[in-house]
């Protein structure tokens, strides 16, 4: 499968927020959405999602458009894990990654056995099976977000949009969610995720869309696109990109160079 924008432009009304966008993912990508807060990464998910009307381009699939699709249609291929999400009801987990199945489901239809095995295969393939008759809204950040990622994959979509999965969390929850991304993808799924950290890049993204200040779109693989000089012009200020070796692979890593103007690493390896 193949996922891609044709430039794409974005908006609320009359006034475009991103223009003339472009990127592909195919199957088994994690594309990174990277950038500084109001440059438009929530405009753009809105839009992917059909939320907001396209203001100019196209989002294919396979070549196919999908931005008239209906929104029943295009919920049985992509689905959606929100930063946070809280019901106003006590369910339990189950209740609510059995939510997913809404878009298999006719009008007036309730969930059937099936749908409630297949979450609790979901819960079961995630690790949480545990978590299945506790109340949603009296687990951990880190588990309510697993949670959400559960039902978004009862939807059986092939694509995956995440809006910042691990904001929030702490360090080893953050971990358990970028591990979840990787398995993910190597389900076969696309997965397209926004983030604010960039070393998420580079421990689980295949492809990276930086956009600037400016609104520019610098789109490719992460060793190509994660320098200093573009998170210079995507962020205003000075970083370093180190690199390491760790159990035989290298390891990548953005610190920021606090008060300096011209950052020079002198970490082995480190990209220049």
């Amino acid at each position: 499968m193949r996922f891609a924008a044709e430039g794409l432009c974005c908006g609320y009304q009359h006034t475009p927020v991103l223009t003339g966008l472009d990127f592909a993912a195919e199957s088994g990508a994690v594309l990174c959405i990277l950038g500084p807060n109001g440059v438009g990464k929530t405009t753009l998910f809105k839009t992917l999602m059909g939320l907001l009307p396209a203001m100019g381009g196209d989002v294919t699939v396979d070549g196919t458009s999908v931005l008239n699709w209906p929104a029943r249609k295009k919920a049985q291929l992509m689905g959606f894990v929100p930063q946070s999400h809280i019901p106003p009801f006590p369910y339990t987990v189950q209740q609510v990654v059995v939510m997913g199945r809404t878009a298999h489901l006719g009008i007036m239809s309730a969930p059937t056995e099936k749908d409630y095995a297949l979450a609790d295969q979901t819960l079961e393939a995630l690790g949480i099976a545990h978590l299945g008759d506790k109340i949603y809204t009296r687990i951990s950040g880190g588990e309510m977000q697993m949670a959400l990622i559960a039902r978004a994959l009862v939807q059986e979509p092939r694509i995956l949009l995440m809006d910042e999965p691990a904001a929030n969390l702490d360090f080893a929850n953050q971990a358990m969610v970028l591990k979840t991304v990787q398995s993910l993808a190597a389900r076969g799924i696309i997965v397209v995720m926004t983030t604010h950290t960039p070393d998420h890049v580079f421990l689980c993204g295949t492809q990276v869309l930086l956009l600037t200040r400016e609104r520019e779109m610098l789109s490719g693989p992460p060793e190509d696109i994660m320098t200093p000089e573009n998170m210079r012009r995507a962020y205003g200020i000075d970083v370093c990109i180190t690199t390491a070796e760790a159990d035989g692979q290298l390891v990548r890593g953005c610190v920021p160079l606090m008060g300096k103007s011209n950052p020079v690493s002198t970490a082995p390896g480190a990209m220049k």
